[in-house]
């Protein structure tokens, strides 16, 4: 993988994190949007780490997508630049991640953009969420036959999806141990064929489920 952000504290710091997993090799670090996409040319690198590319448009993210062999981008940015969600994401990114994640957090969202999914802080969940519903499409017969294949148990839990909650939290709310929260997730992630927890929650909020859901904040 390849690291990039312009401060080297950053740069060190990741690579400290992510060079002690076994199954995690960085290839290089840039300082840049430019010495990042000459580097993935050069080195077809699955995955880039970066912060948010500075001005100008042509350089960056929609850069790396043109590459021969497109890396998996995340992005790593502070919650005072989380405007800056919609337009990575469209761009290409396929993970948004806070500066202040957890080392297990962001090793755990390299190894499963690695593995073709994306990855989203809850902070960006909600924002995106938000942003897809300002004009949705409908909900489809064959998703609320989806729907309606739910447990009652898995519908409570995709109600708290779908007001952005994590599962920690989502597990606070009904009094389940994060592991059984996880289960319930996959559970109904499968049912839905969600390919991610957005696409759940998406289909929660235009189902009218979340905004139901009892104590939702």
């Amino acid at each position: 993988m390849l690291i990039s952000d312009e401060a080297s504290y950053v740069r060190r710091g990741l690579r400290s994190v992510l060079q002690a997993c076994a199954d995690i090799d960085v290839v290089a670090e840039t300082a840049d949007c430019r010495e990042a996409v000459a580097a993935a040319r050069a080195l077809a690198p699955d995955v880039v780490l970066t912060d948010i590319p500075a001005p100008p448009p042509e350089c960056g993210l929609p850069e790396l997508q043109r590459l021969p062999r497109p890396p998996a981008v995340v992005v790593l940015t502070t919650g005072a630049r989380l405007d800056s969600v919609d337009e990575a994401l469209a761009a290409g990114a396929v993970g948004f991640l806070l500066k202040d994640a957890p080392p297990r957090e962001l090793v755990a969202a390299v190894r499963k953009v690695a593995q073709g999914h994306g990855v989203l802080a809850p902070e960006v969940t909600r924002r995106v969420i938000d942003t897809a519903l300002r004009c949705p499409p409908g909900v489809t017969p064959d998703q609320r036959r989806r729907l309606g294949r739910l447990t009652r148990r898995e519908h409570e839990v995709l109600a708290l999806l779908g007001a952005g909650l994590p599962n920690s939290r989502i597990g606070e709310a009904l009094g389940m141990c994060e592991g059984t929260t996880k289960g319930h997730v996959s559970r109904l992630m499968a049912k839905l064929h969600a390919e991610n927890r957005v696409q759940a929650a998406l289909l929660a909020q235009r189902a009218g489920i979340a905004a139901d859901t009892p104590g939702r904040e």
